[in-house]
């Protein structure tokens, strides 16, 4: 499975209800599986990276669901990290694995 301490290298500070999300691009099974991200899938899910201050329930490192295109997709030029700016209203569910 993907390690999220290792995906975390986000420079953004999210403000207010804003969070920002590292969208996983494929899903280990407990059986070790791994399964690629199905463009047809309607959710999606990622790793919360950093939240802003008024964000309540989850917190960094969550693995969250979310809608395909929520919110806005930025892509971090000194990293090349694609990452996901959300509100937290957008967020479906936490995922426990």
């Amino acid at each position: 499975m993907l390690d999220p301490l290792s995906r975390t290298d986000v420079t953004l500070e999210p403000l207010d209800d804003f969070l920002v999300v590292q969208p996983l691009d494929e899903t280990e099974t407990a059986t070790g599986l791994i399964v690629p991200l199905n463009e047809a899938a309607q959710c999606t899910t990622g790793i919360v990276a950093s939240t802003g201050p008024d964000v309540t329930g989850v917190e960094p490192g969550d693995k969250v669901l979310y809608p395909r295109d929520a919110g806005y997709e930025v892509r971090l030029v000194r990293t090349s990290h694609r990452v996901r700016v959300l509100k937290r209203e957008e967020l479906i569910a936490r995922i426990h694995d």
